[in-house]
């Protein structure tokens, strides 16, 4: 930590998606929103216990239902966990202590609940246990559930009203996800890391952020003035008049470049690069009205929409016609562009399917991606469905997450070609020739690369994943992170692997993992014979700016020489010579960010 005499303190994370924020800070402790907090009257005190009963009452009503509903799609024990959800807001302890505290302390009910609550799940937490020390997560969503069933209760909808920087413990992808942008200016954590999955939704969404900054949620007060800069991982409390004039220069220089590049982008209406080579560039979308920023970026095509989100967020799985009609929102605002539809990838950091009763020990190589799907036919078919009835409006592909080996390839489509019958049946049109491709991000899908192309029309190599499972590296665990190397040769000799076989049987192969927003990569990946690459809307312009700098002939050189290393530091050097040569202004902001890092001392 920096300070000055001015009072203002600068703290050093790591920034992970550019822009900058600048605003008061709302903080919300271990992800969890407290509610307003007033007092009520004496005369209030019987309504106040009346209304935490009506909310236990409804929230038993929902965990019976979601109950339920899990026992007719799940063959194990699953649906158990909503029975130890339904024992702990049963607990006549826990009920009688509620409304006691109600009486005394003559506050509102929801904040009296959530501060009692508070106790237990702390008190799980502390206990040196790594099973009990877990369930406080559940404890957390039931919280949250009993908070949102008050019907009147006074609680934050997604923040404040106001536009601010948020600062948490830690964010989950889903909360990234449903932000309200025009609240969030940016946001700030104590965990997580370049390569989760909340940081590339960041990047995505174009939302200032940074990660590993220390003790962030003790450090600050509510309504701070902070400065955050998503680029060098800065993050300033209490700037003097100087540096908020500083910041303020440097924010709309960066918007201002910003809005021209997406100009600049519109213009090119196809990415080429300087001697010509053509390919494809599109983007990485989370929600269906994503389309306009989609267009406006000068993207040709969506070349990843994660339907994770919009499946599971709600807490409910979508019905098949509600998921049809957001992909024909997709398929409609690619504007004649192919837009590939991923079908549900959950687990590992990202969201999870569905409630477990006991933790994955090890969810990166546990109930994930295409698994999930296999497991659950009734609710991979209600989205298969969907999908395939969204392609009768637009360019439709549809794409299997975690493929391992042919048997998953075969069987997916197997049940497509059911879903397929079954909308004959009803007499519902689709585009029968939908195309239909896998995600290359285990090394054993790479290595029989050559059979699945055989099966499918594309392949897109998911590069997180590929990197996590090729090295054997947890890419959010601090610990081994330094050991994340894109550019490792394994990885680099299993892109090149992939490109050849689907190139000998005629099919396309695509990169949407984040090695394809990397401006000193695109190089090393051009050169591989990558046909398209897909990234975050607000990363596209400046990606395209870079391949139309380069000379393929250049970059099949550099390939070869890449792949004849023994060293991730020999190729990364190798790639970023020729990207710095060929594009040396946006290769200079890079550096420039990357020499801000502060060592940083005590104030």
């Amino acid at each position: 930590m920096e300070g000055s005499d001015s009072g203002e303190i600068i703290v050093q994370g790591v920034g992970v998606s550019p822009g900058i924020a600048i605003g008061q800070v709302h903080i919300e402790a271990r992800g969890l929103s407290a509610p307003d907090l007033y007092e009520t009257p004496a005369s209030e005190v019987a309504h106040e216990q009346q209304r935490f009963e009506n909310a236990l009452k409804k929230t038993l009503e929902q965990l019976d239902a979601l109950q339920n509903k899990v026992q007719s799609i799940a063959e194990g024990s699953e649906a158990q966990i909503f029975e130890a959800h339904r024992m702990i807001i049963s607990d006549t302890s826990l009920t009688k202590k509620v409304l006691q505290q109600i009486e005394k302390r003559q506050q509102n009910a929801e904040a009296v609940f959530y501060s009692v609550f508070q106790n237990y799940i702390e008190s799980m937490r502390r206990v040196n246990d790594p099973y009990l020390s877990e369930r406080a997560s559940d404890l957390t969503d039931i919280c949250q559930r009993v908070l949102r069933n008050f019907s009147d209760a006074h609680i934050p909808k997604g923040g404040p009203d106001h536009q601010h920087i948020l600062v948490a413990y830690d964010l989950s992808p889903s909360d990234t996800a449903v932000m309200d942008r025009s609240k969030v200016l940016g946001f700030a954590t104590e965990q997580g890391s370049v390569t989760s999955h909340t940081a590339i939704l960041a990047r995505s969404l174009g939302i200032p952020a940074i990660v590993e900054l220390t003790d962030a949620v003790m450090r600050l007060t509510q309504l701070d003035t902070c400065i955050l800069d998503g680029k060098t991982g800065k993050f300033i409390i209490n700037p003097s008049p100087k540096t908020l004039e500083k910041y303020e220069a440097k924010k709309a220089k960066f918007y201002d470049q910003e809005s021209k590049d997406f100009a600049e982008s519109r213009k090119q209406k196809v990415t080429q690069t300087a001697d010509g080579h053509v390919l494809t560039l599109s983007a990485n979308i989370e929600f269906s009205h994503e389309t306009g920023v989609v267009r406006e970026s000068g993207a040709e095509g969506i070349g990843l929409f994660r339907t994770e989100f919009f499946l599971l967020n709600g807490g409910e799985i979508p019905s098949e016609q509600q998921q049809y009609e957001a992909y024909k929102e997709v398929a409609e605002g690619a504007g004649g562009h192919l837009a590939i539809i991923r079908t549900l990838d959950a687990g590992g950091d990202k969201l999870s399917a569905e409630p477990l009763v006991n933790p994955e020990p090890n969810p990166f190589l546990g109930w994930r991606g295409i698994r999930v799907s296999l497991s659950r036919v009734d609710m991979f078919k209600d989205q298969l469905r969907a999908i395939l009835r969204a392609s009768a409006h637009g360019k439709i592909g549809v794409m299997f997450p975690l493929i391992s080996g042919m048997s998953e390839v075969r069987t997916a489509k197997d049940i497509l070609k059911e879903c397929m019958k079954e909308l004959d049946e009803r007499g519902v049109s689709y585009d029968e020739k939908i195309a239909v491709g896998v995600m290359i991000e285990v090394p054993s899908a790479a290595m029989l690369a050559d059979k699945i192309a055989e099966e499918v029309d594309f392949f897109s190599i998911g590069t997180n994943d590929l990197v996590q499972y090729t090295i054997a590296v947890d890419r959010v665990n601090p610990e081994v992170s330094h050991l994340y190397k894109p550019c490792h040769p394994a990885v680099i000799r299993l892109i090149k692997m992939t490109v050849d076989a689907g190139c000998k049987n005629g099919i396309w192969t695509g990169v949407c993992g984040e090695m394809a927003g990397m401006l000193d990569v695109i190089p090393l990946l051009l050169g591989l014979g990558v046909d398209e690459l897909s990234v975050g809307a607000h990363q596209l312009p400046r990606i395209k700016q870079a391949i139309g700098k380069l000379n393929i002939s250049e970059c099949r050189e550099l390939a070869e020489k890449a792949l004849s290393l023994g060293t991730s530091p020999e190729i990364r050097a190798l790639t970023t010579l020729l990207a710095e040569a060929s594009y040396p202004e946006l290769m200079q902001e890079e550096n420039e960010a990357g020499s801000e890092k502060l060592v940083l001392t005590k104030a």
